[in-house]
Parts: C-alpha cells; sequence; structure tokens
C-alpha cells in the first residue's frame, strides 16, 4: 500500500475542477486531507482494498483516486457538474486510477457498496443538502466517510440526525481542512476550515 505522504504527494498534482459553482459548494479538498481520510478508512478500518467504494459530490475526483490507489476493487465517482467529471477522468488518466465517473445527481446511484467516501456541501447555500447525502450514503453503503463543519450545533444536530436516517456514528475524527481562494469573495490564498470527519455504519451492519 502506498504510504500516507505518497499518496497526498500524488493527489497535491490534481487539477481542480475548473469552473466551481457556488450553487453547488463546490470547494477542493486539498490533498493532504483527502489522503488522511482515505488513508483511515483504508489502514485503520479496512474499508477500501478489495472494496466497492462510491464517491458522492465527487468533484474532481480526489476521493475517488484515492481508493482506487489504495486497492479498492470498483470504484465510482458521482457528480452534478460536467466539468468537474470531465477534469475527473483526465486526473484519473494522468496517476493510473481505475474509476468510474458518472455525471448525475446522487440519486442516479443504485446497487451496494461497501464503502461511500464523500465531502458533501455543508449546507450552507442549501439548507438539508448535507443530509440528503448523507441519507443516500446510507442506502447504498455499509459504511460512510463524511466530512462536515465542526461546531457544538453541527455535532449536535448530527448526533440526532444520522440515527433517524439509520445510521450509528461509529467515531469522529476532527480535521483541518485547507480551501484555496475559489471565489471572487474570497480574500486571502488560502482558508483552514475546522471540520470532522464521521465514520457511520449503516443499521444493516451496525
Amino acid at each position: 500500500m502506498l504510504r500516507r505522504k505518497h499518496l497526498a504527494l500524488i493527489l497535491s498534482r490534481l487539477e481542480p475542477p475548473p469552473h466551481p459553482k457556488l450553487k453547488w459548494e463546490v470547494y477542493k479538498l486539498d490533498a493532504e486531507s483527502a489522503a488522511n481520510m482515505v488513508y483511515t478508512a483504508a489502514w485503520i478500518y479496512d474499508d477500501v482494498r478489495g472494496k466497492k467504494v462510491v464517491d458522492l459530490g465527487c468533484g474532481s475526483g480526489v476521493l475517488a483516486i484515492a481508493a482506487s490507489l489504495l486497492g479498492a476493487e470498483l470504484v465510482v465517482g458521482v457528480d452534478i457538474d460536467k466539468d468537474s467529471i470531465m477534469a475527473a477522468v483526465r486526473n484519473a488518466e494522468m496517476v493510473g486510477a481505475d474509476v468510474d465517473f458518472v455525471v448525475g445527481d446522487i440519486n442516479c446511484v443504485g446497487g451496494h457498496f461497501h464503502t461511500t467516501l464523500m465531502n458533501p456541501p455543508f449546507g450552507s447555500w442549501h439548507k438539508g443538502s448535507d443530509v440528503r447525502f448523507l441519507k443516500k450514503a446510507l442506502e447504498i453503503s455499509d459504511v460512510v466517510y463524511s466530512i462536515h463543519k465542526r461546531s457544538q450545533s453541527v455535532r449536535e444536530f448530527l448526533g440526532r440526525c444520522i440515527p433517524q436516517l439509520g445510521g450509528l456514528i461509529d467515531h469522529v475524527y476532527e480535521m483541518d481542512i485547507i480551501i484555496s481562494r475559489t471565489y471572487d469573495f474570497h480574500r486571502r490564498r488560502r482558508y483552514i476550515v475546522k471540520a470532522d470527519l464521521y465514520r457511520i455504519l449503516s443499521g444493516k451492519v451496525a
């Protein structure tokens, strides 16, 4: 298996979403955070190697590509933004990752996966979008890794919401995500966003 630092180095070469759209809360997840997230799923919990993995809202493919490089049997990346998917295809080809990318809303995904990896919208612009992603992930997979904004109110909300969706919060890891200047209203070159990585078990396997 690739070392985490080597994985992060590979992911740092990937093209970001070329035309990020604020209405979908498109931000590129930094390479270090993506590597830490997928390495946690792969190394600590064995939820990647030889498994079927889906990345909901994959953007330009960083989590899906990381899963493929760490030995997933099958990886599917889904995003509603065609421009992001085209970038994801180029990224996968550049680093030799085997990922099936699909342009579409997350509701187009069916079947069963062992693991969902996702960095969903935080719901800042469209209230409830984060819940919609969680609901879909728990419908189609046994284990979900999902990034959410870190705050006491969000933790309390997800602590109530996730069991109602049929999930069990297994662990919460604190992360500091680095977001590069993406939109016109951004004034700094980069921003540090405090976030939580949730490992959630579906009620089917909990």
